[in-house]
């Protein structure tokens, strides 16, 4: 969650890790927190929270005894002999690992975070509750099979029955703290809809192109439609690959259990598309995107498939991934779970991994899934197609912790609620513009009332994804696979596949909107029925690729489809470096050998910098008087366009990119965005091509012309790095200012450093960067800190699950100080696999922990 959740989100995607930082402490809790650590109290209250990892626990609502073994890393392997005990027992052990956690995201989805924080927190939940995640979440309960909602039952029991048992500081560290300024706070039970909730959360952050909307509208006061253009130009189809660019007709068809309809379209990947891309290309950008493939076995060493997956995703402390397997002691039809990989904490289940038949993977699939809606209103009435009619107004109480309740009206037309109340939505009514297909104007022959902002949302909408998850955990080939897909609402995602017959494939899920006159690009007329949406594509008609002729599939929020498919999905893509710069290595290392898991583990460490090698041309014929910053771009000749760790030359290039950027569009008396650095590689690439544009003159800074621009960019990005790291160029590097600070979302925001340093980690240095594979991403104009990181990386072995490879973030334990808190960290800051121990025996050999829970 950002820090300020009433602003809309103007960089491209957000990080769930940039959570509401808690403000409220003041001077006298910190020192009352000092003088506990002074007392010695501290070691026990942090202690008393770790969970029992041996023996045995009486855990009333069992039907047999469950066994949890864990290895050294603290990653339980569950065995149950039914369902109900095995989702009974993962909610058990979320709620020993990571239960402060679940209960700040049940407050956060739910818009009551005032109640843990107080009074700095009501403009986030005044946002929240008006977008209503958790009213959407609670209708979703009643759309569950009954077997689904047992689950989620039994996944509820299970946290309760480990609550009854630990109250306050014995639950988690952080509720002594809380303690300090909010004693009455008491923890409630556990309820399917706190589950269901968190996936709002999750496809909010995942919601693709609202933020290019909204800046979009920003812009279009100050700039004209061809200057927008240039600052977001459409997808380089010429350059850049797309995931499934041909038809064929050969994939099986989901079941007909799901009530999918039969497959008429699907597609798969083209032999040689690396050619077609053109030249050696980098990868990623800093905002929440991903990286998966899969590649067949024809092309492996093994002769099986392997698939590989890291998301990228705000950097958090604790990770947002827990990992888990989770095993009926006999598979039959009524315990058909035998499924290892990450979920989240608060939802049963495995979200990414595999099972004894498939394995799976998850990228962002981009696609626009978010509309803003001008509305006119009157009073209690807006405009709809000539006459007034009501608005849907709802009311509710935001409970405050030390304060008084206050009252909140939520407004709402039929296209969503409204939000422009909140930050930039509130300019956009202010100065409403809209426009499709390039053309931008101010609103003309509007309705007489006030304007206000709608956001029409597909998440808004009660669907099916929670079911979706259990689909998917016991699926056994393609058909099922796709069965899942059809259930899987949002947030929409490429999802990838391999199976132990040695397929590989890719679907397309997600409801996918089907719009009227607009484009989804700008604002559209709320007023004017003609703007609606007008259903959603059907599932069969969805992209989908089943054993391509290439050998593999590469998803990394690239586009899908080319300009010939037949439905609208976005104009606002992942611009494709990252997926190019994959397929390029797949290519050259297959084209040498057959592909290994750690020909895998070597392309997520992939840290090449595409704009940086344009970056070495571009200052090739560039000299300057200054013998510093002439030893500084000398840096370049001997660079190979990495972002390794210890670079100096890496370190100099983004420095220069970043001043760059900020002089070329940010520095202006009206601003231009920077955000998305995938989508600005190619504005100044293309710039770089055009010395006569007019976007090298700056009045602001007093540059004009690009080689003064280019010379301006050099002199600031050595005398930055002068401060940062000391004047002489041969002793800086890239991991000395590109470094990883692990912080807690809540705690660790507090502004009292004693607090902070109970929670946060780091800081790191790494390597890698934003539109890099090894997608460590930072911000432009914000410094070099990583804020957006692959959360987790896995690779899957078809041929034998056991030499698959799995590291995460941080750890498995939400427990500061605990010994799985952060052991994660070093392995994964050095792309470093770790084992994944999958069949029983592999995990009986890699326990070191046995607990039985006992009915």
């Amino acid at each position: 969650m950002p820090k300020n959740p009433t602003a809309p989100h103007t960089t491209r995607r957000r990080s769930i890790g940039h959570t509401i930082g808690v403000t409220a402490f003041s001077v006298f809790t910190g020192l009352l927190v000092l003088a506990v650590i002074a007392a010695g109290v501290l070691t026990y209250t942090i202690q008393r929270s770790f969970p029992q990892r041996d023996g045995e626990i009486t855990a009333t609502g069992l039907h047999s005894a469950v066994t949890v073994l864990r290895d050294d890393r603290g990653i339980p392997t569950i065995t149950a002999d039914d369902s109900h005990d095995l989702f009974f027992a993962q909610g058990y052990v979320h709620a020993q690992d990571r239960f402060w956690e679940m209960d700040f995201r049940r407050h956060v989805t739910s818009g009551r975070l005032s109640e843990l924080f107080g009074a700095s927190q009501l403009g986030t939940d005044t946002f929240l509750r008006t977008l209503g995640w958790r009213a959407v979440a609670e209708q979703e309960v009643d759309l569950l099979s009954d077997q689904a909602k047992g689950y989620y039952q039994a996944y509820a029991d299970g946290v309760n029955a480990y609550l009854k048992d630990h109250h306050g500081a014995a639950v988690s560290l952080e509720y002594a703290v809380l303690g300090i300024q909010n004693p009455d706070y008491t923890i409630e039970k556990w309820t399917i809809a706190d589950s269901l909730a968190w996936l709002k959360a999750m496809a909010w952050d995942l919601r693709s192109n609202l933020g290019e909307e909204t800046s979009r509208a920003m812009l279009a006061p100050h700039y004209s439609a061809q200057q927008i253009d240039q600052l977001y130009p459409k997808y380089p189809f010429d350059e850049n690959p797309v995931i499934v660019p041909t038809l064929t007709t050969d994939a099986p068809r989901a079941t007909a259990s799901a009530a999918v309809a039969p497959a008429s379209l699907t597609w798969s990947t083209v032999d040689n598309v690396i050619e077609a891309a053109g030249a050696l290309v980098g990868d990623v950008g800093e905002g929440i995107g991903s990286n998966s493939w899969v590649v067949s076995g024809e092309l492996t060493e093994s002769g099986m498939p392997l698939l590989a997956n890291d998301p990228h995703l705000g950097a958090a402390m604790p990770s947002v991934w827990h990992q888990i397997t989770l095993k009926c002691r006999t598979a039959s039809a009524g315990c058909p779970f035998n499924v290892s990989g990450f979920g989240f904490s608060g939802v049963p289940g495995v979200i990414i991994g595999h099972n004894a038949h498939i394995a799976w993977g998850f990228t962002n699939l981009t696609t626009d899934v978010t509309d803003l809606y001008l509305e006119k209103i009157q009073g209690d009435e807006y405009w709809r197609d000539g006459k007034l009619v009501p608005l849907q107004i709802s009311h509710e109480t935001i409970k405050i912790a030390g304060s008084k309740d206050v009252d909140l009206e939520i407004r709402a037309t039929n296209n969503g609620p409204i939000i422009s109340s909140a930050g930039d939505y509130a300019a956009i009514a202010t100065h409403p513009y809209t426009g499709t297909g390039g053309k931008i104007a101010p609103v003309q022959g509007a309705p007489e009332g006030e304007t206000a902002v709608a956001l029409k949302w597909t998440a808004l909408t009660p669907g099916t994804t929670a079911e979706a998850i259990f689909t998917l955990d016991s699926a056994q080939d393609f058909a099922d696979f796709r069965a899942a897909a059809a259930q899987f609402d949002v947030p929409a995602q490429n999802l990838i596949y391999a199976d132990v017959e040695g397929n590989i494939g890719y679907q397309a899920p997600g409801k996918l909107p089907l719009r009227g006159a607009g484009d989804g690009s700008l604002p559209q007329p709320g007023w004017d029925s003609a703007y609606d949406w007008k259903g959603f594509i059907p599932f069969d008609k969805l992209p989908v690729s089943y054993n391509p002729d290439s050998g593999y599939i590469v998803t990394a929020n690239n586009a899908i489809v080319g300009t010939d498919y037949p439905y609208f999905l976005t104009n606002d893509w992942d611009y494709g470096w990252r997926a190019a710069r994959i397929e390029a290595l797949i290519a050259r290392k297959s084209a040498a050998h057959k592909l290994t898991i750690a020909d895998m583990r070597d392309i997520q460490a992939d840290t090449e910098f595409w704009i940086g090698k344009k970056l070495i041309a571009a200052y090739t014929d560039i000299t300057v008087d200054d013998a510093d910053i002439q030893a500084a771009l000398d840096l370049f000749q001997e660079w190979d366009g990495h972002n390794d760790p210890g670079s100096a030359a890496a370190a100099y290039a983004n420095a220069v990119w970043d001043e760059l950027t900020q002089d070329l569009f940010a520095r202006r008396a009206d601003p231009a965005p920077v955000t998305g650095q995938d989508r600005m590689f190619l504005v100044v690439n293309t710039l770089l091509d055009t010395p006569d544009s007019p976007w090298w003159t700056n009045e602001q800074i007093g540059v004009s012309g690009r080689h003064d621009m280019l010379v301006k960019a050099a002199t600031d990005a050595y005398a930055r790095l002068a401060k940062l790291a000391g004047s002489r160029p041969e002793n800086w590097t890239w991991a000395g200012i590109h470094t990883l600070t692990l912080t807690s979302g809540t705690f660790g925001q507090s502004g009292i450093a004693p607090i902070e340093w109970l929670f946060n980690r780091g800081p790191y240095g790494v390597g890698g960067g934003s539109s890099v594979v090894d997608a460590t991403g930072w911000i432009v104009g914000d410094g070099f800190g990583v804020v957006t990181v692959p959360s987790m990386r896995m690779v899957v072995d078809l041929s034998d699950f056991d030499r698959s490879t799995w590291t995460n973030l941080t750890g498995e334990s939400g427990h500061a100080f605990h010994p799985n808190y952060d052991d994660q960290v070093d392995a994964w800051r050095h792309v470093r696999a770790l084992p994944w121990a999958f069949s029983a025996k592999a995990a009986r050999a890699a326990a070191t922990h046995t607990l039985v829970l006992q009915p």
